[in-house]
């Protein structure tokens, strides 16, 4: 970033201690903090002064349930396979996480959930699309979504498993766009004397991110009218899967997103509505004793359906989408951060709060079921497509990933 573009942008969102802070280091950090700045999205930042809307009117959505989908399963799968053969269909994965909670210090796709032989998180992800590829023919377009500290590692882990037998000539990277973490004052913190803090700009940022890339323009001289997104941690679940993309397509909706019957009202995962009209998600956190305990027409729990985060999006309204802005979440972490110190050879010491002590600024792929104006919920059977992998052990962990993978079949 120029350095004139930098003092516009800090003036504009009044962080003139951060502009006098950059303008008077040496030319080598000065050059380091511009060149991170290609990558932050300050505009996050007004968020901070607008704050986040409450909530709409809540109220149940339709959600096309297992045995009507296999009623037409059959039409449903053929209209899929057309559109994957036509080269309409794209997917992306979210695999900028890293393993931290699982003990790793890489990416999370890298981690190995094998127990007599090798078992990658990302291999399972190929194996699951390579199903698609022998049933249809056609190879699928892949768009990995990265972040600055595994860029490099994804891509040279791939390289060495050779995609796990996918073709690379579909595959194409691209770097999620990180925003400031600022202090409860609203200024932005550092984390190192040449670094500002900062954290990805959320599962929802995949789009703004692949803009900045250039990959639209990709989407659009490929055809591709509708991509699958989906996280990296789910190791079961169906990717580009013919059915749902048939169902979706033939739905005439802007978006599906595949669901599952909850375990229990308190499911930590987000539960599928209507928010003033239009399709939305309702996260786990934000759900009342109220909706918990509602019912619908027929006497059934009405939000008793959650998301397991693979969406298939229609492309011509995520670009009209990414054009306008998207909410952004404020979320009170703990973030480290560059303090004075006169103790410190150095002048400054790393400081590990305990509690949180900044907002982190983030978007939410929730919002594009919101924005997109229209949403098939389409139902899924847990056992065969959601088995997420967010911790070591007990629920939602290696632990229960492995359990599931092997009553579905898998050998690990």
């Amino acid at each position: 970033m120029e350095e004139s573009r930098f003092r516009e942008i800090m003036l504009t969102y009044g962080q003139e201690e951060v502009l006098e802070k950059v303008s008077s280091m040496n030319d080598k950090d000065k050059a380091r903090i511009l060149r991170q700045c290609d990558f932050l999205d300050f505009t996050f930042l007004k968020a901070l002064k607008e704050g986040e809307k409450e909530r709409g009117f809540i109220e149940p959505i339709r959600t096309m349930k297992l045995a009507e989908i296999a009623l037409k399963k059959d039409e449903y799968e053929r209209i899929g396979v057309e559109a994957i053969k036509a080269g309409k269909v794209g997917a992306l994965v979210l695999a900028g996480g890293m393993g931290t909670r699982l003990g790793s210090n890489h990416a999370k796709g890298m981690y190995d959930i094998g127990m007599t032989k090798p078992v990658y998180i990302f291999q399972r992800m190929f194996e699951n699309m390579m199903d698609v590829v022998n049933k249809t023919g056609a190879w699928i377009p892949l768009f990995i979504m990265t972040n600055i500290m595994n860029d490099r590692e994804i891509k040279e882990f791939l390289v060495e498993h050779k995609c796990f037998g996918y073709n690379p000539a579909y595959i194409k990277f691209f770097v999620q766009d990180m925003s400031p973490c600022v202090d409860y004052n609203g200024k932005i913190m550092f984390a190192k004397p040449d670094e500002f803090a900062m954290s990805p700009n959320g599962n929802g940022g995949f789009y703004s991110s692949m803009v900045n890339a250039g990959l639209d323009k990709l989407c659009k001289e490929k055809g591709i009218e509708y991509i699958n997104v989906f996280a990296i941690d789910n190791v079961l679940q169906r990717i580009a899967d013919p059915v749902f993309v048939g169902a979706t397509i033939e739905s005439g909706c802007a978006t599906g997103a595949k669901v599952v019957k909850k375990a229990d009202p308190g499911e930590k995962v987000g539960s599928i509505c209507l928010e003033d009209g239009q399709p939305s998600v309702v996260e786990y956190y934000e759900m009342t004793d109220k909706l918990m305990q509602a019912k619908d027409a027929d006497g059934e729990p009405a939000y008793d359906y959650g998301v397991i985060l693979n969406y298939l999006f229609r492309v011509k309204e995520m670009d009209s989408i990414v054009k306008n802005e998207m909410p952004v979440h404020v979320v009170k972490k703990k973030v480290p951060y560059l303090a004075e110190s006169k103790d410190s050879p150095t002048g400054y010491i790393t400081v590990n709060p305990d509690e949180p002590n900044a907002y982190k600024l983030e978007t939410l792929s929730l919002d594009f079921v919101r924005m997109m104006g229209s949403c098939l919920p389409f139902e899924v059977v847990r056992e065969k497509e959601f088995a997420p992998i967010k911790n070591s052990m007990g629920i939602d962990s290696v632990e229960s990933a492995r359990k599931m993978l092997i009553a579905a079949g898998y050998e690990l």
